[in-house]
């Protein structure tokens, strides 16, 4: 009989926020303190409106990134940035993923 481990797998840290590939993929390309318009965000993940546009408010709402509209050339345009709370967050989830692949490969952290 195996015994249970004292330290939880690393899967328990893996953050939720991120489990679609848009919203992993937008956090990915939000750098550290870097600024995208929406347009530039659709082009990078490949993706359409709709789609882009509930990533974003899920993250939002989650405290990971923060959006801002404002006129340009007379055009309504909107600008994501990543959070600090989001970088963190971000940062611990490939943490834990890289933890879990470590596992897999039988390697030391």
């Amino acid at each position: 009989m195996r015994e249970p481990a004292s330290v939880p797998h690393p899967r328990t840290r893996l953050d939720d926020n991120f489990a679609s590939p848009i919203r992993f993929s937008l956090m990915a390309g939000l750098g550290d303190g870097m600024e995208l318009d929406f347009a530039a965000l659709r082009e990078m993940l490949q993706c359409g409106d709709s789609p882009l546009s509930k990533a974003i408010a899920h993250l939002q709402a989650a405290g990971y990134v923060v959006a801002r509209k404002g006129a340009v050339g007379g055009r309504l345009r909107t600008w994501v940035r990543s959070t600090k709370a989001g970088r963190d967050a971000f940062a611990a989830h490939l943490q834990a993923l890289r933890e879990i692949v470590a596992l897999g490969a039988g390697q030391e952290l």
